[in-house]
């Protein structure tokens, strides 16, 4: 079966669910048993108990297999089982929280916006989301298990319904509103990427008054025949605006496969996600919290700093990966420095007010929450964000690492950088980094900076190239091309294509 450890993804667990031609399937019903084992032992350890769990799935295809399987084996266990079917990421953990469910753990089977074969299992309790030592712990205790004297009781539950219910309360309360239909004179489409997002249009927009006319691919389907679920793509944002424009809506909402990333496109066009997206927050949670803190991962542009400060906020720039950035906010709110939000320009944002859950439906929510005051003041969200300068030029390469150290190769790639760019005119270290090394573009280079960082969890380094002059990113490239080809893993060849 394998070294089980291979699955953990961060503070997920995630392999390839159905076998292709490259590669073999890693995470199949059987597996999945072995994790139940896992899953039990982890819940007894907390709470001293069988358990009650909650399980949801997107639209994968492999989702209703595993699910069955899981199921079966929490069972076995003694665990009661609450299968609630088609779910998002966000539901599940309001199924720990929710007074009418009161699951002990609540599990999503997702891969998030990975391709159709990948899958893997989202864990919650209900203090919050699962961590990296808490998968590793599960893994490590991933068994066979033992039959339990009396076997869990199993019983379907819709747990979508009560939470589009709760997000429509909590947008009427934070609109200050007496109105049942206070969108009831806007256009708002939706493009759930057949993921699991289509009820926000049915359960939630139109149960406020909107038109969702033109909204497109809600029907659950893990093929994912239109385009790939994941606001941070250009082509799924270049799908959503498209569909905008055309059917002339007041705006557009993308979603990821199971809901815990968002973006949006305005009606004239303007994509807001990435470094808009999180100017767009930040100036909405900055109106209600003066000076709080905005934690975000490293990849943000100079420009967004200027703006949040220029608001009167704080940015933290920290570590990639959504837990990363959660766990930095709730450890400043504990040292008693407010934190109102954290978000990573791939879309995750969590609010100090819902949990700090990445919840792609709750950050629409807020946006929908300012609406009816800009639209009194003859504004619009893109007024919000125009004091945020843009970029002339980005640019991101991936460079692919060989051999069974790459991380080993790719941190001494990184830290042997540093005395190259001592090297250049024009370039200078930025002290103020806690991933990779990020540095300082000036003449002849232009104005802007680039970082170069290790994957989260793919053997590569990713470089990432900003510049507010025009031409530069290509010089920065081709000065870089020499220090790279010093290192026989690292696959430069991407830095000679456009």
């Amino acid at each position: 079966m394998g070294n089980l450890l291979e699955l953990k993804n961060g503070s997920d667990i995630r392999g390839i669910a159905i076998a292709t031609a490259e590669q073999s399937a890693n995470l199949t019903p059987e597996t999945i048993r072995q994790i139940a084992g896992g899953l039990l032992a982890w819940s007894h350890k907390q709470n001293k108990r069988p358990p009650l769990i909650g399980i949801g799935r997107d639209s994968r295809l492999s989702g209703p297999d595993l699910a069955d399987a899981l199921i079966q084996e929490l069972l076995a266990g003694g665990g009661d089982v609450i299968d609630f079917g088609l779910a998002t990421t966000p539901a599940m953990f309001m199924a720990t929280q929710f007074p009418e469910f009161n699951c002990d753990l609540g599990l999503m089977l997702t891969a998030s916006h990975l391709p159709f074969f990948y899958n893997g299992i989202k864990i919650f309790s209900q203090n919050g989301g699962a961590e990296k030592e808490d998968i590793s712990w599960i893994l490590s205790h991933a068994e066979t298990v033992t039959q339990a004297s009396v076997p869990g009781r199993l019983r379907h539950a819709d747990i979508l319904t009560p939470y589009a219910h709760d997000l429509v309360s909590k947008i009427k309360k934070g609109m200050a509103t007496t109105s049942d239909k206070p969108l009831a004179k806007m256009k708002i489409l939706v493009d759930a990427g057949n993921g699991a997002g289509g009820f926000f249009a049915s359960q939630v927009l139109q149960a406020l008054g909107a038109d969702t006319t033109g909204s497109q691919f809600l029907d659950p389907d893990g093929h994912f025949p239109n385009h790939i679920p994941n606001p941070d793509n250009k082509e799924a944002m270049a799908s959503i605006k498209a569909a905008v424009l055309h059917h002339k809506a007041d705006l557009g909402v993308i979603f990821d496969t199971d809901v815990d990333r968002a973006a949006l496109v305005t009606a004239d066009g303007n994509v807001l996600n990435r470094n808009n997206l999180i100017a767009l927050l930040s100036q909405i949670i900055l109106a209600e919290h003066p000076g709080t803190r905005i934690v975000t991962n490293s990849p943000t542009t100079d420009h967004l700093k200027d703006f949040i400060e220029n608001l009167g906020g704080i940015q933290v720039r920290y570590i990639s990966g959504y837990r990363n950035v959660i766990n930095k906010a709730i450890a400043l709110n504990n040292a008693g420095l407010d934190c109102q939000l954290a978000i990573e320009t791939s879309g995750h944002a969590a609010f100090k007010e819902n949990y700090f859950l990445d919840d792609g439906a709750y950050v629409i929510a807020k946006i929908l929450m300012t609406l009816p005051k800009l639209i009194k003041a003859g504004r619009n969200l893109t007024d919000l964000i125009a004091d945020l300068k843009q970029p002339a030029e980005t640019l991101e390469r991936r460079l692919k690492i060989t051999g069974d150290n790459y991380r080993e190769v790719g941190e001494k790639v990184i830290a042997q950088l540093a005395d190259y760019v001592s090297q250049i005119d024009g370039w200078e270290l930025n002290p103020a980094n806690e991933e990779g090394i990020r540095i300082k573009l000036t003449a002849p280079y232009g104005t802007g900076w680039f970082l170069l960082r290790m994957s989260l969890h793919e053997p590569l380094l990713v470089l990432q190239v900003e510049n507010d002059i025009t031409g530069n990113n290509q010089k920065v490239i081709q000065t870089l091309q020499p220090f790279f080809g010093r290192y026989a893993a690292v696959d430069s060849s991407t830095l000679t294509t456009n």
